[in-house]
């Protein structure tokens, strides 16, 4: 069977969750699902990352030690994620013991190499990047652009990585691979740094007087293996690298990395170089995501514009805030979180365009057929129709390109709308029409199966919704999207389950 390993990044625990951390891992789950359905087997891995200095400052702040603090942290990403509907299949703490075995595993292999040593290091160092910045890098108030804050000049002796012994073999992974690095700007960005001379050599510790809350660097306890290598190894941890050996060879190398564009660089030039360095197989691919503003501005604790996903998931339900972060907005780009838009896109999608259509269809198979799915064919043209799609949501989905994938199923959807109004069952009926008038409703019942199937990886639980009101008692996820899945009917003679709207209109003031 055909592997599917996904990856995100992992959040620091110095803050609750927010709808920008929500956003990238209801993107994994999205593929998670998709690909499940495509009978891949599929290993999905989120978690936090709990060293560093932020942290260990915001345990400070609330007069508890580090661990504590995490393991309180680490609880409310867990709970946002489980009220979203991930489906991950591990969720990692970098306080386990397991990580910290393979990251000094990691970091002894590198040293080994030769590609580790020891020097001093003077610059400018924003703890919000958790990276050393250069002059250039900064806006014209001398501010790290990212955190609108000014570094700080450091100095200090630390271990360091030798990336300039494989800018040349990164450029040459890059540049070779098919959508090795996307989107196509991300991977130009990414090449353009490598041949950035002044990207150098990269600190991959820190002085236990400037960081005590970390994994120690093996046979050198005066000094804390940096975040760069922490954090990324995660992504090994989670698949069993020197704890489950066939786990790993299941698994590894990641297919995706899913992660956030402001950290692309790392994942896409320290982190290889340092599997390079190590003799450990690279990932297939690496996607920068935009970033997800709020009503047009950036979120912020200063501005006060931060949201708990858990709190617009107890306002909206899950599915909502899933499809709308999705459906509104290209995936390599930058969206924005409108509480207008959201509430139009919403209501307009889910409630007008699909929940009417299976609501009235289900209503006119109760009133015309007993409840019971008629013995029919689909009419052909809107049955290609929905062939069509099929097989432009397929790679749609597979590019990364969920909101055009969603276009093209309400497309579907809409024409189905339309099939049912222009064929009028009901007329068909009462003319005595009834093999005619069954047709129409059993086409729609298919169409309605398959948006189903379509929509699942987006909108679990309306999908599950769907496929349990058109009689199945199968549960969606078991049902295989692989030819036999897909291109198999709904079940003539099949009860249906006629249990209400699958998604009330929001009735509520902007």
């Amino acid at each position: 069977m055909e592997k599917f390993y996904v990856t995100t990044a992992i959040d620091y625990v110095n803050a609750s969750p927010h709808i920008g951390h929500a956003y990238e891992k209801i993107a994994a789950d999205i593929l998670a699902r998709y690909y499940r359905l495509k009978g891949r087997d599929v290993f999905f891995l989120t978690g936090v990352d709990e060293h560093g200095s932020k942290v260990e400052r915001a345990a400070q702040q609330a007069g508890v030690t580090p661990k504590v603090f995490c393991d309180q942290m680490s609880g409310k990403f867990e709970q946002a994620w489980k009220a979203l509907g991930l489906s991950y299949d591990y969720f990692i703490r970098t306080t386990e013991d397991r990580h910290t075995l393979v990251v000094q595993g990691i970091f002894k292999k590198m040293l080994e190499k030769g590609d580790v040593y020891k020097g001093t290091y003077a610059g400018l160092y924003c703890e919000g990047c958790e990276d050393f910045l250069r002059e250039r890098d900064l806006d014209g108030d001398g501010n790290c652009p990212n955190h609108k804050r000014p570094p700080r000049e450091t100095k200090e002796e630390n271990y360091f990585f030798r990336l300039s012994s494989y800018k040349h073999r990164l450029k040459e992974w890059i540049s070779n691979g098919d959508g090795v690095v996307m989107p196509d700007g991300r991977r130009k960005e990414v090449l353009n740094q490598l041949d950035d001379d002044e990207l150098g050599d990269f600190s991959v510790s820190r002085s236990r007087s400037s960081l005590s809350w970390g994994i120690p660097v093996p046979g050198d306890p005066d000094q804390v293996i940096y975040v760069w290598v922490d954090a990324l190894t995660n992504y090994l941890t989670g698949v069993g690298y020197l704890t489950d050996k066939s786990m790993l060879a299941r698994y590894w190398p990641c297919d995706l990395h899913l992660v956030g564009k402001d950290i692309t660089k790392f994942h896409a030039i320290y982190w290889p170089a340092m599997l390079m360095s190590a003799d450990v197989a690279l990932p297939k691919r690496v996607f920068g995501h935009g970033f997800i503003t709020v009503e047009g501005q950036k979120i912020s604790k200063s501005i006060g514009n931060v949201i708990d996903p858990n709190q617009l998931v107890e306002r909206y339900g899950a599915d909502a805030v899933r499809f709308f972060l999705f459906a509104a907005t290209s995936f390599d780009q930058d969206g924005d979180f409108s509480k207008k838009e959201f509430l139009t896109k919403v209501n307009s999608e889910l409630a007008n365009n699909l929940g009417n259509l299976l609501n009235r269809t289900l209503t006119l198979v109760e009133r015309n057929c007993g409840g019971i799915v008629p013995d029919c064919q689909p009419e052909n043209n809107l049955r290609e129709e929905a062939n069509e799609v099929h097989v432009v949501y397929c790679k749609l989905m597979e590019s990364f390109e969920f909101a055009k994938a969603i276009e093209a199923v309400f497309a579907l959807v809409d024409q189905a709308n339309k099939y049912i109004n222009d064929e009028r069952p009901w007329a068909l009926f009462k003319e005595g029409k009834k093999k005619e008038g069954e047709q129409v409703l059993y086409t729609v019942l298919e169409i309605l199966r398959r948006t189903a199937l379509k929509l699942y990886p987006i909108t679990p639980g309306l999908s599950a919704g769907i496929w349990n009101q058109l009689g199945f008692k199968s549960l969606i996820e078991d049902v295989s999207q692989n030819e036999k899945g897909f291109w198999e009917l709904i079940p003539a003679g099949q009860a249906i389950n006629n249990v209400g709207p699958i998604f009330k209109r929001i009735e509520e003031e902007v």
